[in-house]
């Protein structure tokens, strides 16, 4: 059961036991001139309904915070970094079905998304559009090709890193710039064999996903297309990092 679902039953628990106590069981407290003090179980439910409500709105509508695992975004995330996701971004959904309800934006190619793993929608995975709808999209030689154009790499030099990310040490940092020009960096392991990917085209209502960390990432070139029903919310900044310790060049980050 995830958390959101958890946290939408005792939401409307504690919601229907206050609201209950306030139009029936209260007026018959009174009227039958018991003790002022609530049973202990309506005493909690009044008190933490409004908390419980505050959150799930928060997370469900505004925005919501998630903490990297992983370094399948190296390096523009990095394991231990806690980021700040907008719900709202491609439209307000309803929790737990994840129906839209206002429509508000696509996802635009580079933006870094949180979405439900298409193969276990209880596990939240973090990556980059990289195709939208109708694209056509392969992958030779560490090369994307979109549209049967080759994404432009540059290489800027040595990725050296501390803690839990001085595992990619060595690898190369590429500055990758899509067909509209955003621009990011990506690590590409040379000492990895990197699988090449046959031409795909993205489903209507899908997009296709990849890490940063090219080589050491579990994207959309091995499990496929995420549906749009799928996307949580874009990823706009890091909060806080902690990977054995605070790291305060983490702080205020913005995400590329």
């Amino acid at each position: 059961m995830s958390f959101e679902l958890i946290l939408v039953i005792v939401t409307a628990i504690t919601g229907v036991i206050t609201y209950v106590d306030r139009v029936v069981w209260r007026p018959k407290r009174v009227s039958a001139m018991m003790p002022e003090k609530e049973p202990l179980l309506i005493e909690y439910a009044r008190s933490l309904f409004p908390v419980f409500l505050v959150v799930l709105v928060l997370r469900s509508f505004i925005i919501e915070p998630f903490r990297i695992p992983s370094g399948s975004m190296y390096p523009t995330l990095q394991i231990g970094d806690f980021i700040a996701v907008n719900k709202f971004a491609y439209g307000v959904k309803l929790p737990v079905l994840q129906t839209t309800i206002i429509p508000v934006s696509d996802p635009e190619r580079g933006d870094v998304v949180v979405f439900k793993y298409p193969n276990d929608p209880d596990v939240d995975y973090i990556k980059r559009v990289a195709g939208l709808p109708g694209d056509k999209i392969t992958y030779v030689g560490r090369t994307l090709f979109i549209n049967d154009k080759a994404v432009d790499q540059k290489f800027i030099g040595k990725y050296h890193g501390t803690e839990s990310s001085a595992i990619m040490n060595g690898a190369s940092i590429v500055e990758e710039t899509f067909p509209e020009g955003n621009v990011h960096q990506i690590l590409l392991d040379t000492e990895k064999s990197s699988p090449d990917m046959n031409t795909v085209v993205v489903p209507e209502g899908h997009y296709f996903m990849v890490g940063d960390n090219r080589d050491h990432s579990n994207d959309s070139r091995f499990w496929g297309f995420v549906p749009e029903k799928n996307l949580k919310g874009k990823a706009f900044g890091i909060w806080m990092n902690w990977d054995n310790g605070l790291h305060l060049n983490r702080l205020g980050t913005g995400i590329q």
